[in-house]
């Protein structure tokens, strides 16, 4: 038996056979199922046999997180080192 990685929300892994780099989203042990969502956003949920069968190899989360969200433009990207006011959120906090 070879070593496998343990399935865990949050991890980054890399599917060897397709070159596919994926995110466990949700494990349902209930149901024997985890969740993965690819880097392009397409979501699959796939059984505790299958895991156990593919190649993976535990991978970095990306640098670019805009990989599903393949519409989106540079201006539509907040600049991170730009504080946010929280007189901007008011306006939606008044309309709860």
């Amino acid at each position: 038996m070879k070593n496998h990685p343990t399935p865990t929300i949050g991890k980054w892994f890399l599917d060897n056979a397709d070159g596919q780099l994926f995110e466990i989203v949700a494990i349902d042990e209930s149901d024997g199922t985890i969740d993965i969502q690819y880097f392009d956003g397409a979501i699959e949920e796939i059984d505790m046999e299958l895991w156990d069968e593919m190649e993976l190899t535990s991978a970095a989360a990306p640098e670019d997180w805009s990989g599903p969200f393949d519409d989106l433009e540079a201006d539509d990207m907040a600049d991170p080192d730009t504080p946010v006011e929280t007189s901007e959120f008011a306006q939606y906090i008044d309309k709860m």
